[in-house]
């Protein structure tokens, strides 16, 4: 039997790994090492990107960068930046790189494609889809849970005050339930494709925890694959069957989990 993997902390490495299975690629938004010419170019393209730790946890360090889209030709763009509850704004690049640099401190960063995430009651949200093997040592969608931003945050994570609500909820005002359930499952396959890709070069991986955006037209897009995902979000749910299914599987392959979930709050009681 493999050595299982507790973590692969290298976001980078992971996307990589990712980009070589066609089938998930499509789902990918472009993600880069960090550098300041080419978040220059990303900010000129793509208008708002994230950039976050090649090696961070938690949705510690992430910041969302935007370049404001002035049509006219007299004002020069402005640049902006969100990083926990503070904003930035400046009056050309080279002033807001420096104030981003004093953020990253040196530490390297990636630079990622920005999905504007749906919302609910204003906040954004994404989506957690937990995977992982089952008792006869395949890949199984255990979980999967709504995650909505703190109001005046743009990360979701529990840990940084978001609020966990079941799925279908979030997905009310956005579709019908025939469509939520096809998209739900749509999620929970691309978290079993992933892990099975990722346990190509990782073969002791036992679980991962995959954070998926959906953009204005429905469409999934891989924001992060965590290898030591945290099982709190499924504690606030209502339906224990998933967390409960969590825990045997993780008990079965030698993880347990510590579930005082403080951090996180519950949104649909």
């Amino acid at each position: 039997m493999k050595e299982p993997i507790r973590r692969i902390s290298n976001k980078l490495t992971k996307t990589r790994v990712l980009l070589r299975k066609q089938e998930l690629r499509k789902y990918i938004p472009i993600t880069k090492k960090m550098n300041k010419n080419l978040l220059y170019e990303m900010l000129q393209k793509h208008k708002m990107v994230y950039i976050k730790p090649c090696c961070g946890s938690l949705g510690q360090g992430v910041i969302r960068i935007e370049r404001s889209q002035d049509h006219s030709s007299k004002k020069r763009p402005a640049y902006s930046y969100q990083s926990g509850t503070h904003k930035h704004t400046f009056s050309d690049y080279e002033m807001a790189y420096r104030a981003i640099s004093s953020e990253t401190q040196g530490k390297s960063y990636l630079v990622q494609k920005g999905i504007w995430l749906l919302v609910y009651e204003g906040r954004p949200f994404d989506i957690r889809v937990m995977v992982q093997r089952n008792l006869k040592g395949g890949w199984e969608a255990t979980g999967i849970a709504g995650r909505v931003a703190h109001p005046r945050k743009v990360v979701t994570n529990g840990s940084q005050g978001g609020t966990i609500y079941p799925v279908e909820a979030l997905l009310e005002s956005y579709t019908n339930v025939e469509n939520s359930s096809a998209l739900i499952r749509s999620m929970q396959q691309i978290g079993v494709n992933s892990a099975r890709q990722l346990s190509t070069a990782y073969p002791g991986l036992q679980e991962i925890g995959v954070d998926i955006a959906l953009d204005r037209r429905l469409k999934p897009w891989i924001l992060e694959v965590n290898t030591a995902p945290d099982p709190c979000p499924f504690t606030k749910l209502n339906d224990t069957s998933m967390i409960e299914r969590i825990v045997k599987y993780a008990k079965a392959y030698g993880r347990t989990y510590n579930l005082k979930c403080m951090k996180s709050k519950q949104g649909m009681v």
